[in-house]
């Protein structure tokens, strides 16, 4: 039987869609609360609290980062670190352990890990290593992450929007939807589509919240930036 899967949803932003965490942690307060935390900050977070269980997952998704304890069941975590980059999988790896010393931090990185963390560990110094390693990883990619459409602009790196010289203040959630719809802009993007890169495949609740999302961003950027297709879905229209 599979330990359960924990999803938490918001919105974070590598050039490409939302940046989505995996999280390999049996200590499930502890999962719980890193999880909220980095929901707070703009990401998608899955958490599962089995080794066996995380590599499967982290084989099986898209991950943009994985969040790995090395003190699991089922595989510990140098093992799970170990196939996935035997397996060629290049997302970066953050371990985190109670273990502590020299050895045990030569002996991660071996296996393939980008950092390493030893518990207990501040947040702040958490997200700052999560932001660097996605950052790294943006970089490699070569994408510009600032988009411009006519007067619009939207930073995707520093999360930020302006529409001519007035910066714009969105919440987290209103940034991911419009992020959606910027790196295709001019296309039809379903309302599945943003549900399942914004809230996650696992989203149980009313998919009329995307509407909510979308109306919102009407009244603080401008009505006719985002067009309605009806039955299909919404396109953000691009300047002639």
């Amino acid at each position: 039987m599979r330990p359960p899967v924990t999803h938490h949803h918001p919105a974070g932003g590598a050039a490409r869609h939302t940046s989505r965490i995996l999280m390999v942690e049996d200590e499930k307060r502890l999962a719980l609360s890193l999880a909220k935390g980095l929901t707070a900050e703009g990401y998608v977070v899955d958490a599962v609290h089995d080794g066996r269980e995380g590599l499967r997952r982290a084989t099986e998704g898209t991950y943009d980062l994985v969040l790995l304890d090395i003190m699991l069941p089922g595989l510990n975590g140098y093992r799970v670190c170990a196939a996935l980059r035997a397996a060629g999988h290049e997302m970066p790896i953050l371990m985190l352990t109670a273990k502590d010393g020299e050895y045990d931090e030569a002996e991660g990185l071996d296996t393939g890990a980008d950092d390493y963390l030893t518990k207990p560990f501040s947040y702040v110094v958490l997200v700052a290593r999560v932001k660097a390693l996605l950052r790294r990883r943006g970089q490699g990619g070569g994408a510009s992450p600032v988009h411009v459409h006519g007067d619009l602009k939207v930073d995707t790196a520093a999360r930020r929007v302006f529409l001519g010289e007035d910066e714009v203040t969105l919440t987290a959630k209103e940034f991911s939807v419009l992020e959606q719809l910027v790196l295709r802009a001019g296309e039809v993007i379903s309302k599945a589509e943003i549900l399942e890169q914004v809230w996650d495949f696992a989203y149980e609740g009313d998919p009329n919240i995307v509407e909510v999302y979308i109306s919102a961003l009407r009244r603080k950027l401008r009505a006719k930036l985002i067009r309605t297709v009806r039955g299909a879905g919404y396109r953000l229209e691009t300047a002639p």
